[in-house]
C-alpha cells in the first residue's frame, strides 16, 4: 500500500537529461542534445546533485537547476531536423527517401519525380502534423505552469514559478499547486498541520497530513531567515526524506511529514515553505523517466513480412536484369528496376496502421458499456486480441476494496452479524460501572479495551466538507474499522497532530487522549503503532495493530491466534492483530530520547528508529483481539473470469494477502473450478527437494497451484526456468504474500519463457511495477487512488470491463489490422506485378507503366478510403463474442496474419496483377500508339479490382463501408476526364472499353470469390459457424 512505485502520468516535468532511447550512447543522442529544446530546464549534471545541501531561507541559490518546466520534445529550430531523423532512422522510410532522391540522377529517372516524392511527403506530413499538435499542447501546459504566480517572502511582486530558486520562502494558499519541493515551516493552523492532495504525484486520492516543525511554527518572518536546513541529495523516493533543521543552537530531524513535494496541491489553509529542490531535482521530475515505447506483436509480424517483400524487390530486379543479360551498365538497370518495384514495400503501410490504432482507441473510449475507459498507450490495441496469460491483483481488482468489519475474536469468544449488538451494549458502559470486579478481567472490559484501541490506533483524520464529516486515510481498512467503532458507540470526533478525541454515545461525553508518537504503517513493517496518554486516567499506552505474520512475535504467547487467523482467512476475511502495552513514564522518556536521537541521523535513519522501537516498545504486548474485515467481490467477477477462462486465457492471481484468504476468494470468484484439485506449496525454505513438490503438477496439469511468496522466491532464485516450464501449463496459479517485485518478476519471466502475450491488471501502487512489465497493462481506478490507472496502457473502472476490452475490442482490433495490413501489401504487390509483366513483355526494359499522378492517386485517392474502411468491419456482433468466447482463443496463434496468409495474398496478387496486365495488353498493345489505351484498361482494372476485393472481404456492411466504396468509385469516374495526359479518353467512352474491362475484372475477381465461397463451405471458420446464432 505504501510501497508505491514510479507512475508515468503525463507529468508537468520530465528529466530532460535522459535520452529518449535509453542509456545507449549513439551519434543520434548527441544530435538530440545539440538540438535540445531552448526552453528546457537546466541540466542536472551538477556537483551538488549527489551530496547533501545546506539551504538558508531567504537566500536564493542559483547553482541548482532552475524551476522552469519543459515537456516539449522540440523547439521551432529543432522540430524539422529531429522529426526527420526519427522518421528516417527506420530502414523502409530511408529506402523510399533514397528512391525519391535517385530521381535527381538522369540515368535513374523514371516518370515524374512527384510519383515518388508525394507518397513519402504524405507520410511525413501526417506524422509531423500529429507530432506538432502534441508538442503545441505540451508547450501550452508548460507555459501555464511556468507562468503561475507565487508570493515570495521579501519580494514586492509576485514571482512566476519558473523563476523560483532554492532558498526562496514561498507563501502558499489553499488549492494552489506547490511549484517545487519544499519544507513546511509554518501553517495557518495553530497546530502546524496542513493537508495536501497528492493525486497528481502518486495517484492516491486521500489527503495527506503534513506538519510544520515546532521550531519554526511560531517564528517571525525575520527569524525564519535565521534558520538553516540540511537536505539529503535529490532522490526518487516520494515516501522518504532525510534532513535537519537548525535554529538558535537547536536541531530537529526532518522527515517526509515535513515536506511539500512539487505538483501536489495545498488542500487547507495557508502555509509558508522553503524551497529545497527545483526543476529536475524535484521528486516529480526524477520519477518521470520515460517508459519504453511498447511495440505490438502485429507490428513485429508486419516488419518480418516487409523484410520478405524487400528481398523480393532485390531478387526480382536482379532476376530481370540477369535474364536480359548483363550489359556494360547493368547496375543502372538494376537500380531502375529497384525504383520501379519500390511499391512492393508500401510506404503508406505504417500510416494506415497508426491511423487504425487511433480509430480503435476512439472506439474503446466511446463504448458506453465500458464508460470512463481511457487508452493511455494507443500503439498496442491489437495485442488486446492476443492475450494468453492474465495476471491479476486481488484487493481492489477482483474485490471492491470496500471494506466492512465483519468479525471480532477475543480468544474465548467471537462476535459477528447480530451478535455485534452485544459489543455495542458493552461499549455503552465505557467505565464498567455496572460490572462486578473479578480477578480475571471480565469479558465486557476486554471488549471495551479492544474497541477503544481500534478507535484510537489508526491514521484516520476526520474532515468536514459541505457540512458532513468524511474520513481521510491511506487505507480503506482503517476507515472500515473507524466506521465500525462509530456504529457500536465510540466515534472519532476530532484529531490533530497532538490530540485525538472520541465521542462516547452512551455517556454523551468526549474522551481525549494526547498523541505522543505515531508509527505509520508501511509494507516493510506491516504494522502501525501509536503512543497515547489517557488524560482521564493519566496513563501511558502503546497501542499497535498489524499483520499476524509480524504481530505473532510481538504479542505475548497464546494458544489461539494462529488457529483463529486461519479460520477467518478461510472465510475470506482480512485480519489484523490488536495489542497494547502500558508504559511507565521512565520507560517512555528513555525511549523518546533514544528515538529522537535516531530520528536525527542522516545515515540509516529508518533502520535505527526501528531498532529503538523494537528494543523498548515492541515486545510482550497484551493481545487484545483479532479483527476480520470483508472485501466484497466486484460486480460480475465470477462470470467475467469464466468468460476469460473459456477464451483460453490462463489466469494467475498475485496478492499480498494470506494463503487462506486468497484460497477463499479464488473459490468464490471461480478462479478455482468446482472439483479442481489445488496443489499447495507453502513455507518452502530448502532448495533440496523443491522441484519434487511440483512433480504432481507435471503429470496433472489441469490442477491449480497455490504458492506463498516465500516459496515463490525460492523457485525464482534457484529453479526459475524449471518452475515456469511446469506452472505456465496450468489453467490457474494463485500466489500469496507476494511483494511488488515478485509480481513484476513473474510477469517478465512468463513473457521471456513462453513468448506469449501477458496482460497484468491491478489497482494499487504495489501493482505498478507488474503493470509496467506486462505486454498489456490494465489499471483499475481504485479506492487507493489512480497509481495503477496512470501507469497502465488501458484504464478501466471495473474488472468486468476487461471482458469487453479483450473479447470484443481486442479481437476486432487484431483481425482488422491484420486484414488492413495484408490489403495494403496486396495493393502494392498488385501494381508491382503489373509492372513486372509489362517489363518482361517489353524486352526486360526498366520502363515505367504507371507514372505521375496515377502512381500517387493509386495508393491514396483511389484505394485508400475503401481499404482503410475495413477497420469498421466485424465478423460477429458483440453478443456472439460473449456467448462463444472460444472465438478469441483462435487468435492467439496469430492465424489472421501468418506466413501462410501472407503467401496466399502474394499468390492472389500475382494472379490478379498478371491477369489484369496481360489482358490489358492482349486487348490493346504495348506500342506507343496504343500505350494510353493499355494504361487506361490496366489502371482501371487495378483500381476496380481493389474495390471489388474489399467488397468480397467485408463481413458486415455498414454506412461507412458503403460510402467508402461508392464515394471512391464516383471519385475515380469523376477524375477520368482530367487525366487525358495518361488515358485515351475517346477510347474510354466506347462500349469496347467497358466490355474489355468487365472481362478483365471477371477473370481477376470471380475465381478468387468462388474459391473463397467454396473453401468457406468445405472448411467453415469458427465465426461462420456461429454467425446465425
Amino acid at each position: 500500500m505504501d510501497d508505491l512505485l514510479h507512475v508515468d502520468n503525463a507529468p508537468l516535468i520530465t528529466d530532460s537529461s535522459k535520452s529518449k532511447h535509453g542509456a545507449k550512447s549513439t551519434w543520434s543522442n548527441g544530435l538530440k542534445k545539440l538540438f535540445k529544446s531552448k526552453d528546457s530546464a537546466s541540466s542536472v549534471q551538477l556537483t551538488d546533485e549527489h551530496t547533501e545541501r545546506e539551504v538558508y531561507p531567504g537566500v536564493p541559490k542559483q547553482s541548482f537547476p532552475n524551476n522552469a518546466i519543459s515537456n516539449a520534445k522540440y523547439n521551432p529550430i529543432t522540430f524539422i531536423p529531429i522529426i526527420l531523423y526519427e522518421q528516417f532512422k527506420f530502414f523502409f522510410n530511408l529506402y523510399f527517401l533514397l528512391v525519391a532522391l535517385s530521381q535527381a540522377i538522369p540515368a535513374l529517372r523514371i516518370g515524374y519525380l512527384s510519383s515518388y516524392v508525394v507518397p513519402l511527403a504524405f507520410v511525413l506530413i501526417v506524422t509531423m502534423s500529429k507530432e506538432a499538435l502534441d508538442d503545441i499542447q505540451r508547450r501550452r501546459r508548460d507555459t501555464e505552469a511556468n507562468g503561475e504566480m507565487y508570493e515570495v517572502i521579501g519580494q514586492t511582486k509576485l514571482v512566476p514559478s519558473r523563476n523560483l530558486a532554492v532558498g526562496d520562502l514561498v507563501k502558499l494558499h489553499k488549492d494552489k499547486r506547490i511549484p517545487a519541493d519544499m519544507i513546511l515551516l509554518q501553517s495557518s493552523e495553530a497546530s502546524g498541520e496542513s493537508f495536501i492532495k497528492t493525486d497528481q504525484l502518486d495517484g492516491e486520492t486521500d489527503w495527506k497530513l503534513r506538519i510544520a516543525t515546532p521550531l519554526t511554527q511560531n517564528l517571525s518572518l525575520d527569524d525564519l531567515k535565521n534558520i538553516s536546513i540540511t537536505a539529503s541529495a535529490p532522490e526518487k523516493s516520494i515516501h522518504s526524506f532525510l534532513g535537519r533543521l537548525s535554529y538558535d543552537n537547536q536541531t530537529t530531524g526532518l522527515t517526509i511529514d515535513n515536506t511539500l513535494w512539487a505538483n501536489t496541491v495545498l488542500a487547507s489553509g495557508t502555509a509558508i515553505g522553503c524551497i529545497i529542490y527545483t526543476g529536475t531535482d524535484t521528486r516529480q521530475a526524477m520519477n518521470m523517466t520515460k517508459s519504453g515505447v511498447k511495440t505490438g506483436l502485429l507490428e513485429l509480424e508486419i516488419n518480418r513480412v516487409s523484410k520478405i517483400l524487400c528481398i523480393c524487390v532485390f531478387v526480382l530486379s536482379f532476376g530481370l536484369v540477369s535474364i536480359h543479360g548483363f550489359g556494360s551498365k547493368w547496375y543502372v538497370d538494376v537500380m531502375r528496376f529497384l525504383i520501379l518495384f519500390s511499391t512492393i514495400i508500401p510506404v503508406s503501410l505504417r500510416v494506415n496502421l497508426d491511423l487504425a490504432k487511433s480509430v480503435y482507441a476512439y472506439q474503446i473510449e466511446h463504448d458506453h458499456e465500458i464508460e470512463d475507459t481511457i487508452v493511455r498507450t494507443s500503439t498496442i490495441p491489437e495485442d488486446l486480441g492476443r492475450i494468453e496469460y492474465l495476471l491479476s491483483d486481488k484487493t481492489g481488482t477482483l474485490t471492491q476494496n470496500d471494506m466492512e468489519l465483519k468479525k471480532l475474536h477475543l480468544g474465548t469468544v467471537s462476535y459477528a452479524g447480530d451478535t455485534m449488538d452485544i459489543v455495542a451494549d458493552y461499549v455503552k458502559d465505557i467505565d464498567g460501572k455496572n460490572i462486578i470486579a473479578t480477578n480475571k478481567r471480565d469479558l465486557g472490559t476486554r471488549v471495551r479495551d479492544l474497541i477503544s484501541t481500534l478507535a484510537i490506533c489508526h491514521n484516520v483524520t476526520p474532515t468536514i466538507e459541505d457540512g458532513e464529516i468524511t474520513y481521510q486515510a491511506a487505507s480503506p481498512d482503517e476507515i472500515a474499522i473507524v466506521k465500525f467503532t462509530e456504529q457500536v458507540g465510540l466515534s472519532l470526533f476530532k484529531r490533530d497532530r497532538h490530540k485525538i478525541t472520541l465521542a462516547h454515545e452512551g455517556s454523551h461525553e468526549n474522551l481525549s487522549y494526547d498523541i505522543l508518537q505515531v508509527f505509520p504503517f508501511n509494507s516493510d513493517t506491516k504494522r502501525m503503532g501509536i503512543v497515547i496518554r489517557d488524560l482521564k486516567k493519566d496513563e501511558l499506552w502503546f497501542l499497535e495493530k498489524g499483520a499476524d505474520t509480524v504481530m505473532t512475535k510481538i504479542v505475548q504467547s497464546n494458544d489461539w491466534l494462529e488457529e483463529e487467523t486461519s479460520n477467518m482467512a478461510r472465510e475470506g476475511l482480512r485480519t489484523l492483530v490488536i495489542g497494547r502495552k502500558k508504559l511507565t513514564t521512565k520507560l517512555y522518556e528513555t525511549f523518546k530520547e533514544k528515538y529522537e536521537e535516531a530520528s536525527s541521523s542522516m545515515v540509516n535513519r529508518d533502520a535505527e528508529m526501528q531498532k529503538v522501537l523494537l528494543q523498548y516498545l515492541e515486545h510482550d504486548l497484551e493481545l487484545l483481539g483479532l479483527t476480520g474485515v470483508e472485501d466484497k467481490l466486484q460486480k460480475n467477477v465470477k462470470s467475467s473470469i469464466e468468460l476469460l477462462r473459456n477464451a483460453g486465457i490462463k489466469i494467475w492471481m498475485l496478492t499480498g494477502d494470506k494463503v487462506e484468504t486468497a484460497r477463499c476468494v479464488s473459490v468464490s470468484a471461480r478462479l478455482i473450478s468446482r472439483g479442481q484439485y489445488v496443489h499447495t506449496v507453502t513455507k518452502m525454505t530448502k532448495v533440496e527437494g523443491a522441484m519434487n513438490s511440483l512433480e504432481y503438477l507435471r503429470v496433472n496439469n489441469n490442477s491449480c497451484l497455490l504458492i506463498d511468496g516465500e516459496s515463490l522466491g525460492l523457485y525464482l532464485r534457484h529453479y526459475r526456468k524449471e518452475f515456469f516450464d511446469i506452472v505456465v501449463q496450468l489453467p490457474c496459479v494463485i500466489a500469496c504474500r507476494c511483494t511488488p517485485q515478485q509480481k513484476a518478476d513473474v510477469a517478465v519471466l512468463i513473457r521471456e519463457i513462453t513468448h506469449k502475450r501477458v496482460c497484468c491488471i491491478g489497482d494499487g501502487g504495489n501493482d505498478v511495477s507488474m503493470i509496467q512489465c506486462a505486454d498489456v497493462g490494465v489499471g483499475i481506478v481504485g479506492k487507493e487512488g489512480k497509481q495503477a490507472s496512470l501507469a497502465a496502457d488501458f484504464s478501466i473502472t471495473q474488472f468486468c470491463h476487461l471482458t469487453t476490452l479483450l473479447l470484443w475490442h481486442g479481437r476486432n482490433s487484431y483481425k482488422r489490422s491484420a486484414k488492413l495490413g495484408q490489403f495494403v501489401i496486396h495493393r502494392g504487390l498488385l501494381i508491382s506485378v503489373a509492372q513486372a509483366v509489362f517489363s518482361i513483355t517489353s524486352a526486360y526494359e526498366p520502363i515505367a507503366l504507371i507514372t505521375g499522378f496515377l502512381m500517387v492517386g493509386y495508393a491514396t485517392c483511389y484505394t485508400m478510403m475503401p481499404v482503410f474502411a475495413l477497420v469498421f468491419d466485424y465478423d460477429v456482433n458483440k453478443e456472439v463474442c460473449f456467448v462463444f468466447p472460444e472465438l478469441y482463443h483462435e487468435l492467439t496463434s496469430g492465424k489472421s496474419l501468418s506466413y501462410v496468409t501472407f503467401f496466399v495474398w502474394c499468390a492472389v496478387s500475382l494472379f490478379q496483377g498478371s491477369v489484369i496486365q496481360l489482358f490489358a495488353q492482349a486487348f490493346t498493345s504495348i506500342n506507343e500508339v496504343d500505350f494510353t489505351k493499355m494504361v487506361a484498361l490496366s489502371f482501371s482494372g487495378l483500381v476496380l479490382n481493389e474495390l471489388a476485393m474489399v467488397g468480397i472481404e467485408i463481413h458486415t456492411w455498414s454506412k461507412i463501408l458503403i460510402f467508402s466504396e461508392v464515394a471512391t468509385l464516383l471519385l475515380y469516374v469523376g477524375s477520368v476526364p482530367f487525366l487525358s495526359e495518361y488515358f485515351d479518353l475517346p477510347f474510354m467512352s466506347t462500349l469496347k472499353f467497358y466490355w474489355q474491362l468487365a472481362v478483365i475484372l471477371s477473370v481477376s475477381v470471380v475465381p478468387i470469390w468462388l474459391s473463397k465461397v467454396v473453401y468457406k463451405k468445405i472448411y467453415p471458420p469458427n465465426y461462420a459457424k456461429v454467425q446465425g446464432y
